[in-house]
Parts: C-alpha cells; structure tokens; sequence
C-alpha cells in the first residue's frame, strides 16, 4: 500500500495499465488511507464504499476490454459536494440539501467517468462555496493535514485537504473567487483554475454563475494537466461552454524558461501580505529568471477595487441563484409552520447557514431598487476595468506571477470571528475569476511555523496550456515539495 500512495496520478495510471498494480489495489490502498487520516481530518462528508466496489470491477473490465484508455483510468478521485452525482447526495455542505441525490451526474463528473477514474466519494466545503475556511460547513470542519490546528482553506478546502492527505491521488473542486487556489496553497498541492467556459458548469451547484468555474486539484503540475484534459471542452448543455477548441496540456518537456514573460504586480505584495510569503514569491520569481525567464514588477492599478467589485457582483448572483431553495419543491422545509408565508420564512432561516444568509442578504441589498445603480452596475462597470487592465498586460507578459494568499493557513476560528478579514483575504485570487482568466497554484515554500505558501501563475484567456508548462518547469527546478503524511508511513 505505502508504494502505491507515494505515486503520482499518472504513475498510478500507468502502472494499471501495465498490470503492476490492480484497480482493486489502489482503491483499497486509498480506502485505507482514508479510515487512517479521516479522524484528524475530516475531510470527506461521504465515502462510496458499497458503489466503489462495484465501479472498481467495471472499470477493470473496461481497461481489459481497451474501452478505458485515458492515462488516467483506475485512480481513485473525489468530488467536492456541490457537484451533482446521480445516486449519491451532493449537499453543499448545507441542512437546506442535507438529503438531496440528484437524478443526473455533472458532465465534469460524467467525463471523468468516461475516462475510466473511479469517485471514492464526496468532500466537504464551506456550505454553498461561501467562505475561505471550509468553516462554515452544516456538518462539520476540515482540518488542514499540515497542522490539524490551522484551517485547510475554502471553499474547496475538503478536496485540498483529502489530495494533501494522500486519500486521493486526485479532486474535482469549484472556484468562484480562489476557491481552488487558495486551499491548494494553504494545503500544499496543486490546483487549477480554467478559462470561464472551458470547463461545463452543468450539473455544478450555483453559487455566482458569472464566476463559477470546476477544476482539477493534484498533487503536481503533470496530474493537473491529465485531468484538465480529461474534463475541458464544449458542452451544448451549458450555455456559458466556449466553443473555443481545447488545446491539449500534453507537451514537450522543456528545460529551462527561456523566452517567457513573466510580470509580478507590484499591490499583491504590498501592504496586508505577509514577509515570508513575499519572500517566498521573490524567491521563486529568482528562480525562474536564474533560469532564462524575463521578470519585470509592474503595477496592476485596479487592484483596490477587485474585492468590493467581486463581492457585490457574487452576492447579488447568490441572491438570484439561491432564491430556488424555499423549502417547496425540494430541499429543507421547516415543520413548526402554519402557513405558507411562514414555512418560506423558517425553512430557509433554519435551512442556511450564517455566512450564506449573511450574503443573500448582501445581494439583495445592491439588487433592490434605489441601490442597482449605485453598486450592481457600478461593480459590473468595474469588473470591465479590470479585465481591461489585465487584458493590457498579457500584451506585454505571458503570465502574471503572485502569491495565492496574502498568508498560509489561519488557525481554525479565526476567521469567522471577523468576517471582512476573511473577505480580505481573498484580495490576490478574485480578480482572475472577474476577467474570467486560468490560473494554476503550486507550492513554493514554507512558512515559519511549516506551513505551506502557494503562489499562482496567470495566464491569459485559454492559455492554460502556458501557464501549465510554465508551472511544469518551475516545479522540476524547485525540486520536490514536502508531502504532509509521508513521514508518518
């Protein structure tokens, strides 16, 4: 088992493929791994022991019949809860979808499938992607695998949490506004975020839906790249899928980085970010010149202005998006009510959690009429700016260079005391979901209390392919990176 776990996606996949290893073996190897670290981690809200026995002698026969041919067929992955599954509950993290099984799978989930991987089961979140803690869950708290005292991040932070962990080798997770990178660099692993459209937002849970976008999360840059393959292209049940063709993550391994352009923004390493952190990003930006890249500090001005723009636009979708849970039709519906005005009052007051009333809340305020003018449409006009000053540096860079998180990982707690500091910490991810752009984090270094620091590398509309390999050679020159449960093996 330990030989197993200590494999790469693609190296697991290949070992299958070759007869080495057994599908049934490494879903085993990940279910013991799972009962073994589960009880500090918390990481999964549902394990698919029965379904996982049966899928694993259908996706053996199916590798022998040559039906499976992706090179990753027979890995065990997880699906992050509000990506729906047909047959096995995709809850948000929420009491309001506590016993919802949906009746259709996502066509991420559905394509991941198709190519032979194999779903262990659910992970936790922040209950409908709102937070950066996974904190804010109905049904429990995931701890970081690096330090159980200390958050895993949000909200995807369950399916950061189970990749860091070694319970799969590979997860689906969402990100709205960083939701995939800023747990990625809090847990020490790797996650990217495509182009809006690339990826099918069918079957995905609305939080904002001008920003959603599901992603890989691995443990290195190669097994990203594989299951981006696997899940990215047109999809004529989302109005939203690019018809833009995909272009393949599979490349020619380079050496060096001669000839690539990377500019760091002067405001994401500014006032709020943490000096180890900036040390982390100017070591790494070093590296990457030492070794042919061209690196250049220039300034991002309307940086200030991404974090208000973001949650105004985001909250005011939540409203929208939300609205459907009124305890009629499906979902939670309170008990102790006498009429109808009553039972939508209490279902959703028992039905949502703090932080997610808290935003409807929000967005109603700037949807409602006299406010549209002075803060919806003025953050839309905003979020237009910002594309427009990203837009103008991808015609000098190939890719943006910054930190993940102003900070590693905060004490489980912290934050939900101070909800604006929470919000605030999202100030170096939300900008490329406003312009709608790929982004990949991937460690860089480690804090004083050996905590993982991430940093992201951005890259221009539908060019994940260069942010991949840039990312790919950074990883081979900074060497391998610190596993958090192998020194317990």
């Amino acid at each position: 088992m330990e030989e197993i776990l200590h494999m790469s996606a693609l190296e697991l996949g290949k070992s299958i493929r070759e007869g080495k290893i057994s599908v049934s073996e490494a879903a085993e190897s990940c279910l013991e791994q799972i009962r073994r670290k589960e009880p500090d981690i918390s990481a999964f809200l549902f394990v698919d022991e029965d379904g996982l026995k049966q899928r694993v002698k259908e996706v053996e026969e199916g590798i022998r019949q040559g039906r499976y041919t992706s090179p990753l067929a027979g890995v065990p992955v997880a699906v992050k809860d509000n990506i729906c599954t047909r047959g096995m509950k995709t809850t948000c993290a929420s009491r309001m979808l506590e016993n919802f099984v949906p009746q259709y799978d996502a066509e991420a989930v559905k394509r991941l499938e198709e190519a032979g991987m194999i779903i262990v089961g659910k992970t936790n979140m922040d209950e409908f992607a709102m937070g950066s803690t996974s904190e804010t869950s109905y049904f429990q708290t995931t701890k970081n695998p690096w330090n159980t005292k200390h958050v895993p991040g949000g909200s995807s932070g369950g399916s950061c949490a189970a990749v860091s962990a070694g319970e799969v080798w590979m997860a689906l997770g969402s990100d709205t506004g960083g939701s995939i990178r800023q747990p990625a660099s809090y847990c020490g692993v790797t996650g990217l975020k495509p182009t809006y459209g690339r990826v099918s937002r069918y079957g995905l849970i609305a939080y904002a839906s001008s920003l959603d976008q599901i992603g890989p999360i691995g443990g290195n840059v190669k097994d990203c790249a594989a299951f981006y393959d696997v899940i990215a292209g047109k999809d004529e049940k989302d109005a939203s899928s690019s018809p833009v063709p995909v272009e393949t993550a599979v490349w020619k391994e380079k050496e060096d980085l001669t000839g690539v352009r990377i500019g760091i923004p002067r405001e994401y390493l500014g006032e709020g970010t943490d000096p180890q952190v900036k040390q982390a990003i100017e070591k790494a930006a070093a590296l990457m010149e030492e070794h042919g890249a061209f690196v250049e500090w220039f300034s991002l001005k309307m940086t200030e202005y991404v974090i208000p723009a973001y949650y105004i636009i985001a909250c005011a979708e939540a409203s929208s998006n939300l609205e459907r849970f009124d305890g009629v039709k499906y979902g939670y519906r309170s008990a102790d009510v006498q009429e109808l005005h009553e039972m939508y009052k209490k279902s959703r007051q028992e039905g949502f959690g703090e932080e997610v009333k808290r935003r409807i809340l929000l967005g109603s305020f700037v949807l409602s009429s006299g406010y549209y003018d002075a803060y919806y449409l003025k953050a839309l006009k905003t979020k237009a700016l910002i594309k427009h000053e990203l837009d103008m540096a991808f015609q000098k860079y190939d890719c943006i260079l910054a930190p993940a998180s102003p900070s590693a990982a905060p004490e489980l707690g912290t934050s939900l005391k101070d909800p604006l500091k929470m919000y605030l910490s999202d100030i170096d991810t939300v900008a490329v979901n406003l312009a709608g752009l790929p982004a990949i984090c991937l460690p860089c270094g480690m804090d004083s209390q050996g905590l993982p620091i991430g940093m992201q590398l951005i890259g221009d509309c539908f060019q994940e392919k260069k942010i991949l390999e840039t990312a790919a050679v950074y990883e081979k020159l900074r060497g391998s990176f610190p596993v958090s449960w192998k020194e317990e093996m």
